[in-house]
């Protein structure tokens, strides 16, 4: 087998990635990068040459409720039941006909005390130092809409002219 000794050839660019990106403008919501982005969009500008980039990241944390012993049991035991189901109705395939249903419930039951134990298993190993419920997102409090280097003249003549 023969290797080619001529140049390199090249391989496909990432689509998140310019080789000299310039700044446009940074917004202070997404929507107003995007709109800027449309506004070139709509006046022919190749916005395959245009990154939207999120800059000054923060994690939020929003708590959605109090943990409990009882909350915790009851999440536990719902999931149990669920993976239950799953495996049971996959038994199930297998089993006879009068049989099925039968293997459905008992696996449900199981998987809603094997969740039950679990889940308080867990729970307690916290031992009280995170007694809530939260979702967490990363956002980011800036936009900075960037483009390839030969084109941000261009880009800005049409975004100058957007506001006038």
């Amino acid at each position: 087998m023969t290797t080619p000794t001529g140049p390199r050839t090249s391989l496909p660019r990432p689509t998140l990635d310019l080789d000299y990106p310039k700044s446009l403008g940074v917004f202070e919501r997404y929507d107003q990068a995007q709109e800027a982005v449309d506004y070139l969009s709509d006046h022919e500008f190749p916005v395959d040459q245009v990154l939207i980039v999120g800059t000054e990241l923060k994690q939020v944390e929003r708590v959605t409720g109090r943990l409990t012993t009882g909350r915790v049991a009851l999440g536990g035991a719902l999931s149990g039941v669920w993976l239950g189901l799953f495996v049971g109705l996959i038994f199930a395939l297998f089993a006879g006909p009068r049989d099925a249903l039968m293997t459905v419930i008992w696996t449900a039951c199981f998987g809603a005390v094997f969740g039950l134990v679990w889940g308080l298993i867990g729970y307690a190993f916290t031992r009280g130092r995170r007694d809530f419920t939260s979702v967490s997102q990363v956002v980011a409090t800036r936009y900075e809409v960037l483009t390839e280097h030969k084109l941000v003249e261009r880009a800005r003549e049409l975004l100058d002219g957007r506001l006038s």
